[in-house]
């Protein structure tokens, strides 16, 4: 892969699994210091360094456990990046939690965490990271956001607020940085090929009676025409393309890749 990202630092977040570590291999893999951010058991975590470092330079990338619902926490690993790997160049704020449940029943707490994790730990990512990047005219943030940032379903209300909020802090930031180097875009995915995603698919599968298969395409996918997963490399592509140098005129985008979700 051309070496389209060499010199440029990256933070991740929620990276140790799932589409931050694939969209963390892909930057590796494009030149980029990486620096990792999750939860996980040890051995996971370490898996996931060797995967990226395999992709990239073959350096094992630093990792930082910040819990991202604490805003001094998010700052510190922003800190922690630029003196590790240099200044922060690229944001992708991919992590994220899920809860569900109706509104009546919709424990607090859960609310809560859900948006201080999907929405707000992300303005607080950008805020740290936006004057070094202004200050060096150059920048690229990606908030992983979901089609559930663009339309609903019911039983996600806290989901489903926090990814529209990032949907529209991406273009108030990109409204902002218009005139710099800096460009800020959201991806909207539909259900992508993850293990806690397939990990859903048996249970569906005894609740009604039928097979797998049929449990994947009519109850997990009934939302997406395609009836197929998202998978993680296609995320992560997208990804790359809005941290590369082609991608400047691309701001303030909410960009879909959900197998035609939200067309229908």
């Amino acid at each position: 892969m051309e070496q389209s990202l060499a010199g440029r630092t990256a933070l991740v977040t929620g990276s140790t699994s799932g589409i931050g570590l694939g969209i963390a291999r892909l930057l590796a893999a494009a030149g980029a210091r990486v620096m990792l951010n999750g939860f996980g058991k040890p051995e996971d975590i370490e898996a996931a360094r060797r995967a990226v470092a395999e992709a990239g330079d073959g350096s094992l990338p630093p990792h930082s456990a910040a819990d991202l619902s604490k805003p001094d926490q998010v700052r510190a690993m922003c800190a922690e990046a630029a003196e590790t790997l240099g200044p922060v160049d690229i944001l992708v704020n991919n992590a994220g939690i899920q809860f569900t449940s109706p509104v009546e029943d919709f424990p607090e707490e859960k609310w809560d965490a859900i948006l201080a994790i999907n929405l707000s730990a992300n303005f607080h990512a950008s805020k740290a990271v936006l004057p070094g990047m202004r200050a060096r005219n150059w920048g690229r943030i990606v908030n992983i956001a979901s089609a559930h940032g663009l339309v609903a379903s019911p039983e996600k209300v806290a989901y489903v607020t926090a990814k529209h909020g990032v949907v529209g802090m991406t273009k108030v930031i990109a409204l902002e940085v218009a005139q710099t180097g800096i460009t800020c875009n959201a991806i909207c995915p539909g259900f992508v090929r993850t293990p806690l995603a397939e990990a859903q698919v048996g249970p569906l599968a005894q609740k009604h009676g039928v097979s797998e298969e049929a449990a994947l395409k009519d109850y997990l996918l009934a939302k997406q025409p395609s009836k197929r997963w998202v998978e993680v490399e296609e995320v992560a592509r997208m990804a790359l393309y809005l941290c590369g140098p082609g991608s400047g005129a691309v701001n303030g985008a909410a960009l879909s890749i959900d197998g035609g979700w939200v067309a229908a």
